[in-house]
């Protein structure tokens, strides 16, 4: 048994999908029977999200209590900790995680992004788990050319399949990049009952963050990719819904498309209200960024994950993941909306073969107590 410290992203945005990003690592390990603590740390002031006021600010008191219920659902109740900006410790208080740090066998950095640099110093071995391929390179490319430095770790993972093959444009910042599935708990959702009508659905935001300029290439979200898209519904093959979050989301010209809107912040207020949002699914249908999309870098979603496990179809733009995933039954990679229309119809033709195709990938390919074991014993733990 290892004592596992995972540093990441839940308290200060505790909704559904990010909280299940993280999660499925946590349960993974812990079902692996290792030692497993959960730590994050505020860098900046106002970081922190309430969901039911719908306002940022310093105080995380509606994140440490809705995340810390979870995590007690799950084994966890006592195993974590949050720091804020101001230096305050909830949960395990800071001598005890400074312990935990002299005595862990592996740090994980899973969207800590470095805050917890000389705490890990002491710690026998560091990873960066990478969730933002092409992204992250590209960063890190930036700041080594103004002359800045790297957080440095033993082993860079990425979930970023197809970065250094040849067809991939990510560069690799001078690191080696290990790669790793989103894992998922299939065990959580291995009674969901077949649902052959309903909704192709996905929970996404249209543009969360600043496009990003490199090499004299600007990439950017979702909303570069949507275009490409957006006359699906008008095939008649289904009914299309997307839950948005983000800035300047065209709402109107959706709608006028056909696309039935929900609000991505309802659907995903807790965790169970995500995963029951997919499990009421017929499947999912989303694009990617333009970044996974433009640099091919083999991107697969953890949202779509979770769909896969539910035993729901996905009809997903291509990044890549086509290379390391079998598509075709239960999963589908998709570059135009032809072809998501006749994925979708080849879907409605035989459900009940593609969604049991959709849950045995992802107890094959992406069940989280397999992918993690995996990835242990690539690190020799």
């Amino acid at each position: 048994m290892a004592r596992i410290i995972l540093a990441g992203y839940m308290f200060r945005y505790p909704l559904g999908g990010m909280l299940s990003n993280t999660l499925q690592y946590l349960i993974g390990l812990v079902k692996l029977g290792h030692d497993v603590f959960f730590i994050e740390k505020s860098a900046y002031e106002n970081s922190c999200f309430d969901p039911e006021r719908n306002i940022m600010s310093s105080k995380c008191s509606y994140g440490i209590k809705h995340v810390a219920g979870l995590l007690t659902r799950f084994s966890l109740g006592d195993r974590w900790c949050y720091c804020d900006f101001e230096g305050d410790y909830s949960g395990l208080d800071k001598e005890k995680v400074e312990e935990l740090f002299k005595t862990a066998d592996l740090f994980i950095d899973y969207g800590a992004h470095g805050t917890w640099n000389d705490e890990a110093c002491m710690t026998n071995m560091k990873v960066l788990i990478d969730g933002e391929p092409g992204t992250t390179q590209m960063k890190m490319c930036l700041r080594q050319k103004n002359g800045e430095t790297c957080p440095e770790y033993d082993y860079f993972y990425t979930v970023g399949q197809c970065i250094g093959e040849s067809h991939c444009t990510v560069p690799q910042a001078g690191r080696q990049w290990r790669k790793i599935f989103h894992p998922v708990d299939t065990s959580q959702f291995a009674e969901v009952p077949v649902k052959d009508h309903g909704a192709f659905t996905t929970v996404m935001n249209w543009q969360s963050r600043e496009n990003l300029e490199f090499k004299g290439v600007v990439y950017g979200h979702k909303d570069m990719e949507f275009e490409n898209f957006l006359s699906l519904p008008a095939r008649r093959v289904g009914t299309f819904e997307v839950a948005v979050a983000g800035s300047s989301i065209p709402q109107e010209q959706l709608k006028e498309n056909h696309w039935q809107l929900r609000n991505a912040h309802y659907v995903t207020r807790s965790y169970d209200i995500f995963t029951d949002y997919i499990k009421d699914s017929k499947g999912e249908f989303s694009v990617c960024k333009n970044t996974f999309v433009a640099t091919r870098c083999g991107w697969f979603s953890d949202r779509s994950a979770v769909y896969l496990a539910c035993g729901k179809p996905v009809v997903l733009q291509e990044t890549g993941f086509s290379d390391h995933l079998p598509c075709g039954r239960g999963l589908f990679a998709v570059r135009t909306a032809d072809e998501a229309a006749e994925a979708i119809e080849e879907i409605n033709n035989d459900y009940k073969r593609h969604s049991r195709s959709a849950h045995e990938i992802a107890v094959e390919y992406l069940d989280a107590p397999r992918v993690l074991r995996r990835f242990l014993d690539e690190l020799g733990i």
